[in-house]
C-alpha cells in the first residue's frame, strides 16, 4: 500500500517507518481482519505517573548487539544483552509481527538503531527500535502475510523467524550476516524528498537540484529562525533589514528574490516576520524555477518549510535556551495518541522567546502556538486538522547607511532609528488535509487552508544622508493594513505500467484568492539624525495614512506530471501547468478619487528531466524548467497597456553520487533566465519597458552524511555570476545586488559514542561570502567574510545540554543591504552563545 504523498511530505522518521512498513503490504492475499489482533490490544508504554515509576525501579537491561543469521525455516535474530529483558507478547498489525520490550536500552556500537530489508524471500523488513520510557521494538513485517516469531528467553533473546505461509513453501534462503547500523533516521543524510515531485522520491532519482535541512542540523546548530537554518544551504543569502521589507524577511535562492517561494508543507506562506523553526522537522530547498508544482514565482527556487508530525507514541519534550544579548526562549513539543488504537493523534508546539541585540535600543519578542490533529478516520483514509497562531513584536532597524562608495565608517551597535519604532504582527492559519487510498495504484488528496496576517510597521525610515554634515534625513513612515489567503487544492495519484514502463502520474487543480488592503504613510519629514553623533528625539508622530490600496487576486492552475521509470537505471520526469491570474487593484491618495486596475495573465510552464544511474551509488541527470510571474496589476505602459508577465527558464545538468559511510555528494551547474524585466523608459523615466533580461549561471557543490560513526558533516560550495545581460539603462554587465560570487559554507559534529565520555559532542562550522555589491548601480561593495562558529554538547538518556558560539573569533562584518536600493546595510553580531538544556520524558 503506497502511502499518501502529502503525508509523505511531512512525516517524520518514525513515521516514515510505520509507512515502510505498511508498504511492504500487499492486497492479493489479506489475512482475515478478526485474526489481527488491533492497535488497541498492543502493549502501551506508561502514560501515567504510577506506571513510568514502576518501570523505572529496576536498572534497564542493555541490547549491545544485534545478529541476523539464515536458518532452514528462515531467520534468527539475536539480540545480545547482559541480563534478562522482559519481550511483551507478540502482535500483529497488518503484516507485521510487533514484539515490545520493557525495561531495555538499545545501546548497539555503531548507532541506535538495527534495520534489515528483505533479508529473505517473504519477509520485507525487520527493525529493532528505541522507544520512550527504556522500551525497546521488535518489529518484522511479512512480504505478504505475518512472519511466525517465537521468542526464546536465555542469553540474551532470540527470535526464530519463518516467513508468511503464503511464501513460506520453496523458500530458498542464503546465509544473511548484518552488522547494527544506525538507520533510525537519515541524519545529516536525508535520502527522500518530496518537495520537488509532490510524491515521497529518493533524492538521486529527482533530475533537480534540492537540498534537505535536517532536524538534526536545526538542532545541532541551536537555529531559531528559519533564515539562520538557511546558511548551510548552497546558493541562499539572507538579506534585507528586520521588519522593514515589503515581502518580509528576504532570501535570494542562485541570485533572484524569494517573492512567493516560500512554502509551508507545499503551500504558500506569507509573512513580514522571520519565520520560527520551533515547529519544523526540517526545511527543503529546490533550487531552479518550480512553478509546475508551485505556480507563479521567481525562477531562483522556493523554500518548503516542513512541520513536525503527530507521533504514534507518548512524546514529550521541553527546553531551555538563554544567551548573550539578553536572550531567553523556551519550547514544549507534545505529541502522541489521544486512543488506545492510536488513530488520533496529536502534536504540539509552544515557544516563546524575548531577545535583544547587540544594535542599541534593538529588542524583541515572539510566540508560537502550532498544533496538529491527525486521525486515522480508515484504513485507507486520514485527515489532518492544523492550525498555527504567531505574534512578533520588535524595533526596526534599517542597520548602517551605505552611501557614495562604502559603508559609514561607524561603530557595529550604533543606532540610527529610534526606540518607539516598531514592527508589529499577528498573523494565524486553519487547514485541513485529506487522504484517501483507493487501493495500490491510486490516491487522492484534497487540502484547504486559510492564512490571514496584519503587520503594521512604524518608524522613522532613512531618506537621504548629507556627507559633509553627517546628517541623515528621516521620513515619517506607517505601514499597516490586512492581509489574507485562501488556498484548495485537489490532487489524484496514479501507479501503473504500459508494458515494461512504470509511470507514477500527479494530476491536481488548485484555486488561490488573495485579499491585500494595505495603507501606507511616507510624506513627511521626521528630525534629522546626525550619524557621528546621533542624539535620538524620542517623539513619536501621529499615524496619518495617505495613501490605501485594495487587492483581490484569484489564481485557477491545473498541472500534470508524470515520473517515468523506463528501465531500473533510466528514469523521465515530465510535467506541465497552465495558470490563469486575474488581478482586480484599486489605489487612493487621501482625498482623491480611487483608481481601479484590471488584468488577468495565464501561461503555460512545462519541465522536463532525465536521471541516468550508470551505478547504482550514481546519478546523472538533466533538466530544462521554466516559471512564471504575472506583473502587479497597477503598473502600465505609457500606452496604458498592462506588462507581460515576466517568465524564467532554466537549463541545469548535475550529478549525485553515494558514497561510502552515509555520505552523499551532489554537484550541478545551471543556466537561468528572468525574461521581461521591466526597467525605466529612457524617453520618459515616468514610464517603464519590458526589455530587461538578468541572468544566473553557476555551478553548486554538496557533501552531506556521516563520514565515521558519530562523525557528520554537511557543505555546501556555489559559485555564481549574477547579472543583468539586458537593459535600457547602463547596467547591462553589473551584478545583481547581495549576490556574492562565491559563497561556502560547513557544519560539522563529532560525538563520542562509548566510553565514559560517551555522549559528549563537539561541533565546528564555517560561513564564507565574497565581496559583493550593495546595489544594482554596483555603486558601493559589501566586504566579504569568515565567520567560524563552534558547539559542544552532551546528551545521556532523556536529557541534553549544549553551548553554541557563533562568531567565534569576534570578526566584523556585514550580512547584506537592504531591498529596494535603500540606505541601510545590516551587520553581523559580534561573539554570541547561547545554552539549552532539553529534557525529554
Amino acid at each position: 500500500m503506497t502511502s499518501p504523498a502529502w503525508a509523505e511530505a511531512n512525516f517524520s522518521d518514525e513515521e516514515r517507518e510505520r509507512s515502510a512498513a505498511a508498504a511492504a503490504e500487499t492486497q492479493e492475499e489479506s489475512v482475515a481482519t478478526s485474526d489481527i489482533p488491533q492497535l488497541s490490544e498492543l502493549d502501551r508504554p506508561a502514560t501515567t505517573l504510577s506506571e513510568w515509576v514502576a518501570q523505572s525501579t529496576a536498572a534497564p537491561v542493555p541490547i549491545t548487539g544485534v545478529q541476523l543469521n539464515s536458518t532452514p525455516q528462515g531467520l534468527e535474530l539475536q539480540l545480545e544483552t547482559t541480563g534478562v529483558p522482559q519481550p511483551a507478547a507478540p502482535s500483529v498489525v497488518g503484516n507485521a509481527l510487533i514484539v515490545n520490550i520493557d525495561n531495555a536500552t538499545l545501546e548497539l556500537p555503531d548507532g541506535d538503531e538495527f534495520q534489515a530489508s528483505n533479508p529473505v524471500e517473504g519477509v520485507a523488513l525487520i527493525a529493532v527500535t528505541s522507544l520512550p520510557n527504556n522500551r525497546v521494538r521488535v518489529a518484522i513485517t511479512g512480504s505478504e502475510a505475518p512472519p511466525t516469531v517465537e521468542v526464546v528467553e536465555g542469553q540474551g533473546l532470540l527470535f526464530s523467524i519463518a516467513p508468511g505461509a503464503e511464501t513460506a513453501e520453496g523458500t530458498e534462503t542464503e546465509a544473511i550476516q548484518i552488522v547494527a547500523t544506525d538507520e533510525q533516521d537519515d541524519g545529516y543524510n536525508p535520502s527522500n524528498s518530496s518537495t520537488a515531485t509532490g510524491t515521497n522520491t529518493p533524492l538521486r532519482d529527482i533530475p533537480l537540484s534540492i537540498q534537505v535541512i535536517p532536524q538534526e542540523v536545526l538542532e545541532d546548530r541551536n537555529v531559531a529562525e528559519v533564515g539562520d537554518a538557511l546558511e548551510t544551504a548552497g546558493s541562499v543569502v539572507s538579506v534585507g533589514g528586520r521588519g522593514t521589507s515589503v515581502f518580509g524577511p528576504g532570501f535570494l535562492i542562485r541570485g533572484f528574490p524569494s517573492d512567493n517561494g516560500i512554502f509551508r508543507d507545499g503551500i504558500a506562506t506569507f509573512s513580514l516576520a522571520p519565520s520560527s523553526t520551533i515547529d519544523l522537522e526540517r526545511v527543503e530547498v529546490l533550487r531552479g524555477p518550480a512553478s509546475v508544482l508551485f505556480g507563479q514565482g521567481e525562477p531562483g527556487g522556493i523554500i518548503n518549510l516542513v512541520s513536525k508530525r503527530p507521533l504514534s507514541e507518548p512524546f514529550y519534550s521541553a527546553s531551555f535556551t538563554a544567551g548573550s544579548f539578553d536572550t531567553y526562549r523556551g519550547a514544549l513539543d507534545f505529541s502522541g495518541p489521544l486512543n488506545e488504537a492510536s488513530t488520533v493523534r496529536y502534536r504540539l508546539n509552544l515557544g516563546y522567546e524575548n531577545y535583544g541585540s547587540f544594535r542599541g535600543f534593538v529588542d524583541g519578542e515572539r510566540l508560537v502556538i502550532s498544533p496538529i490533529l491527525t486521525w486515522d478516520i480508515e484504513e485507507n483514509t486520514s485527515l489532518d486538522l492544523y492550525g498555527q497562531y504567531v505574534r512578533n513584536q520588535e524595533t526596526v532597524d534599517e542597520g548602517i547607511p551605505a552611501f557614495g562608495n562604502g559603508i559609514l565608517d561607524v561603530p557595529r551597535d550604533r543606532f540610527f532609528g529610534e526606540d518607539f519604532g516598531e514592527f508589529e504582527q499577528e498573523q494565524f492559519s486553519l487547514g485541513y488535509r485529506l487522504n484517501h487510498q483507493f487501493n495500490d495504484a491510486l490516491s487522492v488528496r484534497h487540502t484547504l487552508q486559510y492564512l490571514q496576517y496584519e503587520p503594521e510597521r512604524y518608524y522613522p525610515s532613512f531618506d537621504s544622508f548629507d556627507e559633509a554634515t553627517g546628517e541623515l534625513s528621516r521620513l515619517e513612515y506607517f505601514a499597516g493594513g490586512s492581509y489574507r489567503r485562501f488556498f484548495t487544492n485537489a490532487e489524484a495519484i496514479a501507479e501503473f505500467n504500459t508494458g515494461s514502463i512504470e509511470h507514477q502520474v500527479l494530476a491536481g487543480v488548485e484555486y488561490r484568492h488573495d485579499a491585500e488592503a494595505p495603507e501606507f504613510q511616507f510624506s513627511n519629514l521626521y528630525t534629522p539624525i546626525n550619524v557621528f553623533d546621533p542624539v535620538y528625539t524620542r517623539d513619536p508622530y501621529d499615524i496619518k495614512p495617505e495613501f490605501f490600496r485594495d487587492d483581490n487576486i484569484d489564481t485557477i492552475s491545473v498541472y500534470l506530471q508524470d515520473q517515468v521509470e523506463l528501465l531500473p537505471n533510466l528514469n523521465l520526469l515530465a510535467g506541465v501547468r497552465y495558470d490563469s491570474a486575474d488581478q482586480f487593484r484599486t489605489t487612493q491618495n487621501l482625498d482623491e478619487p480611487r483608481s481601479e486596475f484590471e488584468q488577468t495573465d495565464s501561461e503555460f510552464s512545462p519541465r522536463f528531466g532525465i536521471v541516468y544511474q550508470p551505478v547504482e551509488s550514481i546519478s546523472l541527470y538533466a533538466s530544462y524548467t521554466r516559471s512564471f510571474n504575472p506583473s502587479f496589476g497597477a503598473s502600465r505602459n505609457a500606452d496604458a497597456s498592462t506588462f507581460e508577465p515576466e517568465t524564467g527558464r532554466q537549463f541545469e545538468v548535475g550529478m549525485k553520487a553515494d558514497l561510502p559511510d552515509q555520505l552523499s555528494l551532489t554537484l550541478a551547474a545551471f543556466d537561468i533566465r528572468r525574461q521581461n524585466v521591466s526597467n525605466p523608459d529612457p524617453d520618459d523615466p515616468d514610464f517603464s519597458l519590458q526589455t530587461g533580461e538578468v541572468a544566473s549561471r553557476g555551478i553548486e557543490l554538496g557533501l552531506g552524511g556521516e563520514i565515521s560513526s558519530g562523525w557528520d558533516i554537511t557543505a555546501a560550495y556555489t559559485y555564481l555570476d549574477a547579472y543583468v545581460s539586458q537593459d535600457t539603462r547602463p547596467t547591462v554587465g553589473n551584478n545583481l545586488a547581495n549576490v556574492p560570487d562565491h559563497q561556502f559554507s560547513l557544519w560539522t559534529t563529532y560525538e563520542i559514542q562509548q566510553g565514559d565520555l560517551e555522549g559528549l559532542g563537539f561541533g565546528l562550522g564555517f560561513l564564507y561570502l565574497s565581496d559583493r555589491f550593495g546595489d544594482l548601480d554596483n555603486t558601493f561593495t559589501i566586504p566579504s567574510f569568515f565567520r567560524t562558529d563552534a558547539a559542544v554538547f552532551y546528551r545521556r538518556n532523556n536529557w541534553r545540554a549544549q553551548l553554541n558560539i557563533e562568531n567565534l573569533f569576534d570578526i566584523e562584518y556585514f550580512t547584506s543591504a537592504n531591498f529596494d536600493s535603500r540606505l541601510g546595510v545590516n551587520p553581523g553580531a559580534p561573539l554570541t552563545v547561547l545554552g539549552t538544556i532539553t529534557v525529554e520524558f
